[in-house]
C-alpha cells in the first residue's frame, strides 16, 4: 500500500485528487496539507512513501518544503503553471502534473511510483535513519537537487551550515554537521575530523602521517586529514 499525503493550499485540487486516489486499489491518503508548516507536522506524523506536492503556495512554495525534510519521500508535482517543468525534471522529481489531474495521468505517475518503491523492503523505507538509499531536497540558491545519500562523498562543516560535495557540486545547507551525522545510519560516513564527514565507499587510499594521524584519499582524488583521535578510531574500525 502506498500512503499519501496531499499538499496544496487549494481546498478544491485536494478534492479531486482525493477523489481520484480513492479509485486507486493500492494507494491510502494519510493526510493533507495547506501550506508548507501544517505539511512538515503532517510527514512527520505519517512518515510518507509519497508526497502529491502543489508548487505555488502562499508563503512557502513547494521546493522551500523539500527542502526543510531531512528525508524525501517520492514526489510528484501537480500544477496548473508548466514554467516549472522543465526546472522540476532537472531535481529528479518522479513526475510533473499539469492540472486538471486526469485519472489516467495521475496513474501514470503512480507507475513510476510503484517501480521506485518496488526494490524496497518496508522496513527500509519506514527506518527514522537515513540509508545509502536515501534521497533528500537540496536547494542552494536558485539551483535544487534531488541527492541520494550514497553520492555525497563529503560532508563539511561551515559555521551553523554544512557544505555537501557531490559530483561537481556543492551546494551549502542550514543544518549542523552533528545534526546530519546523527541521522546517518551508521557504518556510511566516517567523522575524520571536527569539520568533515567521509563516506566511507569513496576512499581508495589510506596513507599515514608523521604525527601518526591518516590522510584519506578519495576517489575523485580529494585528500582529507583524520585527527590523532579519530584515527584511532578508523584504524581500530578496520583493524589496520
Amino acid at each position: 500500500m502506498i500512503r499519501a499525503v496531499i499538499v496544496d493550499d487549494s481546498r478544491l485540487a485536494r478534492l479531486e485528487l482525493i477523489n481520484l486516489l480513492e479509485q486507486v486499489n493500492d494507494v491510502e491518503v494519510v493526510g493533507e496539507a495547506q501550506d508548507v508548516d501544517e505539511a512538515l507536522d503532517l510527514i512527520d506524523e505519517t512518515n510518507p512513501d509519497l508526497i502529491l506536492l502543489d508548487i505555488n503556495m502562499p508563503e512557502k512554495d513547494g521546493f522551500d518544503l523539500l527542502t526543510e525534510l531531512d528525508s524525501v519521500p517520492q514526489v510528484i508535482f501537480t500544477t496548473a503553471y508548466d514554467q516549472y517543468a522543465i526546472k522540476s525534471f532537472d531535481f529528479n522529481a518522479l513526475d510533473y502534473i499539469l492540472k486538471p489531474v486526469t485519472a489516467q495521468r495521475l496513474n501514470q505517475a503512480l507507475e513510476k511510483v510503484r517501480d521506485k518503491l518496488r526494490p524496497h523492503s518496508p522496513s527500509s523505507d519506514k527506518a527514522d535513519l537515513l540509508t545509502a538509499d536515501s534521497q533528500f531536497f537540496v536547494k542552494d540558491g536558485e539551483q535544487c537537487w534531488l541527492v541520494k545519500i550514497a553520492d555525497v562523498h563529503l560532508i563539511e562543516s561551515v559555521g551553523n551550515y554544512s557544505r555537501l560535495y557531490f559530483e561537481r557540486n556543492r551546494p551549502m545547507i542550514y543544518k549542523a554537521l552533528s545534526k546530519i551525522q546523527a541521522r546517518l545510519q551508521p557504518g556510511l560516513f566516517f567523522r575524520a575530523n571536527r569539520q568533515q564527514l567521509v563516506n566511507l565507499n569513496e576512499i581508495d587510499q589510506v596513507s599515514p602521517l608523521l604525527n601518526e594521524s591518516l590522510e584519506l584519499t578519495l576517489k575523485n582524488g580529494t585528500k582529507v586529514t583524520v585527527s590523532r583521535r579519530q584515527s584511532v578510531e578508523f584504524k581500530g574500525l578496520f583493524r589496520l
